[in-house]
C-alpha cells in the first residue's frame, strides 16, 4: 500500500469537502497518476521467449514517495565532489509551534527566513575568533513534518568541523566533539527570525487571513513576538560523523525525504490509515485527516529546499572550496561519467530493467500510447527543482 492508494481511494471525497490549493491539487493528481496508464509508458518485449511487460511512467513529483530513490542517488553523486575530508557536525534548527499558523499562510517567506536566520547565526558565530574564527561549509535541508505528519518546520544543517580563514588559505579545525555553543546559536536564531517577522509585519507583507486574523491587530502581534522573545529556542546538536562517507550516506537519507514513506504505511481500513511513527508506535488517522496532514508539507512551486552556504555556496566552489581542499591536502575529485537510469536502478536494487525475467534475454522497448481519458485529472506538472 502507498500514499497513491490512499489518494485514489479518498482523494475525490477530500477535494469535494475541502479546498486544496492549486499546488496541493497538482501533487494529489501527480501521485494518483504515478506509474499508471494515465502517464503513458512503454512495453518491454522479449524477442526470444515472447514475454511482455508494461512499464508506466513516473510522475517525478518531489512530494511523491515513489519517485525519490533515483533522484536521491543522482543528487548524492553530484555532491560527492564537494564533500571535504574533514569531520562534520549535524545541527537542527526548529521554529516554535506558535509560528505554525503564520508559516501555513506564508510558507515561502517563513521558510526563507528560517534558512537565512539559521545559516546567518552559524556563519556569524563561526567567524568569531572566540569560537572558530573561520568560515565553515554548510548544507541545509528543510523538513516540515513530525513522524505523525504534523507541521514542524525545521532545517537540518550538515556543517564542516572547521573552516577556512578568508584570504589566508588556512584551515582551522573545530574541536573534535564540539563545534559551536548551541545556546548562543538558539538565541541568535530567535533574534534573527523575530526581527524578520516584525519587519515583514511593519511592511504589510504577511498574509494574516484565516486562523491568523487575530494577529492583524498590532497589539496581538506584539504579544506573540514578546512571548517568543521570552522563550528558549533550542538548537539540537547531534554527535559528529565518523568521516566523509558517513556524511554522504546521511545526506542521502535526508535530502529527498517526503512527509511519509510508503514503507511506514501499514494498512487502510474502515477505521482509517495506520502507519508507524517512532519507537515502535503506530498512529491511526481518518483518511481525510491523513490527506490534510500530508498536504501541509507541499512546498510552493519551485521552492528550493536544499541550500548551501559558506565555503559550499555556489559562488565559492571555485575559490574558497578549492582553497579548503588544498589546505586539507585533499586529492582532486575524479571525473564521473554520466549514468543512465537503467544503470542507476541496477546499482540501487540489483535488478536489470533491460533483462527478460523469464529467459534472461535482452528486452526491446516499444512505446505505449498515453490514453485520452474523459474527465481525467489535469496534466502532471514538470519536475520541480529540489536543490
Amino acid at each position: 500500500m502507498g500514499v497513491d492508494d490512499i489518494f485514489r481511494a479518498h482523494g475525490e471525497a477530500y477535494r469535494r469537502d475541502h479546498v486544496p490549493t492549486p499546488g496541493q491539487l497538482n501533487v494529489m493528481h501527480a501521485i494518483e497518476a504515478c506509474r499508471t496508464a494515465a502517464l503513458g509508458g512503454h512495453l518491454d518485449v522479449c524477442p526470444d521467449c515472447g514475454h511482455e511487460r508494461p512499464s508506466y511512467n513516473s510522475c517525478r513529483n518531489r512530494h511523491c514517495p515513489k519517485c525519490q530513490s533515483l533522484a536521491q542517488a543522482e543528487w548524492i553523486e553530484s555532491r560527492m565532489d564537494r564533500v571535504l575530508p574533514a569531520p562534520h557536525f549535524h545541527l537542527v534548527f526548529t521554529l516554535p509551534h506558535e509560528l505554525n499558523p503564520i508559516a501555513m499562510r506564508n510558507a515561502a517567506f517563513v521558510y526563507d527566513l528560517l534558512f537565512a536566520a539559521a545559516s546567518g547565526a552559524l556563519l556569524q558565530i563561526a567567524a568569531d575568533p572566540k569560537h572558530l574564527g573561520a568560515q565553515p561549509g554548510l548544507t541545509m535541508v528543510l523538513h516540515t513534518w513530525t513522524r505523525d505528519l504534523r507541521l514542524h518546520p525545521h532545517v537540518h544543517a550538515i556543517v564542516t568541523g572547521g573552516g577556512l580563514v578568508p584570504g589566508t588559505g588556512r584551515w582551522i579545525p573545530a574541536r573534535p566533539r564540539f563545534f559551536l555553543p548551541v545556546r548562543v546559536l538558539g538565541a541568535m536564531l530567535r533574534g534573527k527570525v523575530l526581527a524578520g517577522l516584525k519587519a515583514a509585519y511593519d511592511r504589510g507583507e504577511l498574509d494574516l487571513g484565516g486562523t491568523c486574523a487575530p494577529l492583524a491587530d498590532a497589539w496581538a502581534f506584539k504579544l506573540l513576538l514578546d512571548g517568543l522573545y521570552g522563550k528558549k529556542w533550542v538548537v539540537y546538536a547531534k554527535r559528529p560523523f565518523g568521516g566523509p562517507e558517513q556524511v554522504v550516506r546521511y545526506l542521502g537519507r535526508y535530502t529527498h525525504r517526503t512527509g511519509i514513506s510508503n514503507q511506514r504505511l501499514i494498512s487502510m481500513d474502515d477505521d482509517g490509515v495506520h502507519f508507524h511513527t517512532r519507537d515502535g508506535k503506530i498512529a491511526s488517522l481518518a483518511p481525510d485527516e491523513f490527506i490534510r496532514r500530508f498536504l501541509l508539507h507541499v512546498l510552493p512551486k519551485g521552492y528550493v529546499k536544499i541550500r548551501h552556504f559558506g565555503i559550499l555556496a555556489s559562488g565559492n566552489v571555485n575559490t574558497r572550496l578549492a582553497a579548503a581542499r588544498r589546505a586539507l591536502h585533499a586529492p582532486e575529485p575524479p571525473k564521473r561519467e554520466p549514468v543512465d537510469w537503467e544503470q542507476r536502478l541496477l546499482e540501487l536494487t540489483g535488478l536489470d530493467p533491460t533483462q527478460c525475467p523469464c529467459c534472461g534475454g535482452r528486452l526491446i522497448r516499444r512505446p505505449l500510447a498515453r490514453p485520452c481519458l474523459v474527465g481525467a485529472a489535469p496534466p502532471v506538472p514538470a519536475t520541480e527543482d529540489t536543490s
